[in-house]
């Protein structure tokens, strides 16, 4: 977790809390990231969240920068912590630097709570937090809670539970800033499986849109940027017709990325 909200849990051993006090002598002071996992399933966009024991808030994956370690490098490492998974599609979004974020306040109480002494520390003073948005496919992550939390689980993103300090505004944020991506990265590359029906692919640029979109109209702009190969295969135990499946023509696809696919918010 990140600097501001280490402290913020119950149930873990004076022994830890005293390790992240020295905390220094190993990571950066006043910064960290904090990651947004966003995956796709059953035709609903998900974000991975942690479970705060003691703030009983949820919250967004994070944690420090060690001093030695690149950045990226660090949301790698917290990613692969979080879901399982080495190669994920990552990027940093956005800088939040308000000066309300500091928990001093609540830092001071919990430690005196569990009965740590502790003097002003680095954890306790005005920290920045960097976002990162990642992108992954759903079949694939396996969840894992970090030291501090009691839980990792996915949650549709229409459906969002309290969430710890600024973090709700961090995801809507994120979410903004995954709007602007489906023209210019390959969203639909890195959250659907590898094959995907068309119904499938457009239900994922609606979510994150957030509106309706024409049938033949998707499909007609869909299919006439050569970005996808049909495969000889439909789906199977649905209602009416059974659709085709598609995978995508990544370099086609990423050629077309660079002008641009057109679809407005």
């Amino acid at each position: 977790m990140c600097p501001g909200t280490l402290l913020l849990y119950m149930n873990f051993d004076k022994e830890i809390i005293e390790h992240y006090l020295k905390g220094h002598e190993k990571y950066l002071r006043h910064i960290s990231v904090d990651c947004i996992i966003f995956g796709f399933h059953n035709n609903e966009l998900k974000v991975l969240l942690l479970y705060a024991r003691y703030a009983q808030l949820w919250a967004l994956p994070g944690g420090f920068i060690k001093k030695e370690e690149h950045m990226d490098e660090a949301a790698k490492r917290i990613l692969k912590e979080r879901t399982g998974l080495n190669e994920i599609y990552m990027q940093q979004f956005h800088v939040f630097s308000a000066p309300e974020r500091s928990t001093k306040k609540i830092n001071s109480q919990f430690l005196k709570n569990v009965g740590v002494k502790a003097k002003e520390s680095w954890m306790f003073e005005r920290f920045i937090t960097v976002g990162y948005s990642a992108l992954v496919d759903f079949s694939k992550v396996e969840p894992v809670a970090d030291v501090f939390s009691s839980a990792c689980e996915w949650f549709n993103i229409h459906d969002i539970p309290d969430m710890l300090l600024d973090h709700g505004d961090i995801l809507n944020k994120a979410l903004e800033n995954l709007q602007l991506q489906l023209n210019y990265h390959p969203v639909g590359y890195n959250l659907l499986p590898e094959k995907f029906t068309m119904p499938e692919l457009q239900k994922l640029y609606e979510t994150i849109l957030d509106k309706k979109l024409d049938r033949r109209n998707f499909q007609r702009k869909i299919v006439g940027n050569g970005i996808l190969k049909r495969l000889n295969e439909t789906k199977k135990g649905v209602a009416h017709k059974a659709p085709y499946y598609y995978k995508f023509d990544l370099r086609k696809y990423q050629k077309a990325l660079k002008g641009g696919m057109g679809f407005e918010l």
